[in-house]
């Protein structure tokens, strides 16, 4: 410890300089740290590794040339399909969902109840999820065989599958329109009323201000959480493998073929797809974040 005594204006000030000492405060951070470490950081750094190891644990790169067989770009297309289609509906609808909750006049108890179910719903997923829709719209479900004892119509015979790209993505739908709920519910209430107020006293329609205002400053965020959804949908697999067997060609189902060794094993061409994943993944939430930042401009 040092003291310096400072003339200022006629009055003399002492000031102390005290070396750095640690913080406890770090500690309540820890358990973030080690969660990271172990679940994020060790999972990244093991899935790179086996990416470049052939069979034996010798290095290769023959594992990101597989990669581009017709197989596995097929998978990764059809994840990307599904992954878009279901963000772009999820988010639409859980868009118009939220403005009826939040902006749209409903009662107070409308909005609390659709937010409670949109954060137990937007967590549902996984075997639980697909025990139910096989329960409610399988070949035996409860609600296939209501419409076929009370109105003679039978689902499946019309073209319906639950087992199909369309059923696969009606099941994702359950969490990802919720998550939409949540995500942009906040952006919606950022809406500052003097803005409306401003545009009416200006003679601005209803139809204008939302074309003019308030959907250009609500475009990012919209953009930013379809992203986000076409992440979650990316990067599903118990719901989809419960549902469909694993007879369906998804980038997730056929990285656990190749990990699990059902017919052909290459833990190595598992890792350097799921790397390929982790790649996607990342760049949509690089673009998610980038769009958040721009929305959080004009809500602030």
């Amino acid at each position: 410890m040092t003291e310096a005594n400072l003339a200022h204006g006629g009055r003399t000030t002492l000031t102390v300089n005290r070396g750095r000492r640690f913080s406890w405060v770090w500690l309540g951070v820890a358990p973030f740290f080690l969660f990271a470490i172990a679940f994020l950081i060790l999972p990244s750094a093991y899935l790179v590794v086996g990416s470049v190891q052939d069979a034996d644990q010798n290095f290769t790169l023959q594992n990101f040339g597989d990669v581009f067989q017709p197989v596995i770009v097929n998978s990764y297309w059809l994840s990307i399909q599904i992954s878009v289609v279901t963000a772009v509906a999820g988010g639409v609808l859980g868009f118009f969902l939220a403005y009826a909750a939040v902006l749209g006049g409903l009662p107070k108890f409308v909005r609390t109840g659709l937010m409670t179910f949109s954060g137990v719903a937007s967590n549902f997923a996984g075997v639980p999820l697909a025990f139910a829709f096989i329960a409610t719209l399988g070949r035996t479900g409860f609600v296939t065989a209501l419409l076929r004892t009370l109105f003679g119509l039978e689902i499946y015979d019309a073209g319906f599958n639950l087992y199909s790209f369309l059923g696969l993505s009606l099941t994702y739908m359950y969490f990802q329109f919720p998550l939409m709920v949540l995500i942009i519910a906040p952006a919606l209430d950022g809406l500052k009323r003097d803005w409306r107020e401003a545009s009416e006293n200006l003679g601005a329609t209803s139809w204008e201000y939302w074309r003019y205002i308030a959907l250009p400053i609500l475009l990012p965020s919209l953009l930013g959480t379809m992203i986000l959804l076409f992440g979650n949908a990316f990067g599903a697999y118990a719901t989809a493998f419960a549902l469909t067997g694993g007879t369906f060609n998804l980038a997730t189902i056929l990285i656990g073929r190749q990990i699990r060794g059902e017919v052909l094993q290459n833990p190595g061409l598992g890792y350097a797809v799921a790397l390929g994943m982790v790649i996607i993944m990342g760049l949509s939430i690089f673009v998610y974040s980038w769009l958040q930042r721009r929305t959080e401009r004009w809500l602030r």
